[in-house]
């Protein structure tokens, strides 16, 4: 993990105060993917033992804000990254630590062409969460947009 993967990772915790919660490890954060880590926590399991529906939205939101930061960190001074919308679908049955991995659904010099001609660009990031046996149990799609400051 390189120093700008923990400045990311540590900025989120810092700045959401349910990653720092749900204990959210950072173990990837780069411009092309971000990898997350929910460890397994009786006090977020669900009524079968496993980690929480809403835990694991909360993992997943958190990967795809990982790579958004680390792929237009430097558009911070010019625009704010918001979520625009969330969609998640449960597989299969999640137990024991679970891990999200987002990838950008559109390059981010596209993105960041759209801020330059002075729009207000929106993309998808998806994400897969995998049990430690490598099984997919969730996936989720955040539509992401960068607003520009006013």
């Amino acid at each position: 993990m390189s120093t700008a993967d923990t400045t990311v990772g540590e900025m989120l915790a810092a700045t959401v105060p349910m990653a720092r919660t749900l204990r959210l490890e950072f173990l990837e954060t780069t411009a092309d993917r971000a990898v997350v880590r929910l460890p397994d926590q009786a006090e977020y399991h669900n009524h079968i033992g496993g980690p929480h529906a809403g835990a694991m939205f909360t993992l997943a939101e958190s990967a795809s804000g990982a790579i958004v930061l680390a792929a237009f960190g430097d558009q911070l001074s010019r625009a704010v990254p918001l979520a625009v919308r969330a969609e998640i679908g449960y597989k299969k049955l999640a137990m024991g630590e679970v891990t999200a991995t987002a990838t950008l659904g559109r390059p981010a010099s596209d993105v960041v062409a759209e801020l330059d001609r002075g729009e207000r660009p929106e993309f998808p990031v998806t994400v897969e969460i995998r049990r430690a046996d490598g099984a997919v149990t969730g996936e989720m799609t955040v539509v992401w947009t960068l607003r520009p400051n006013a």
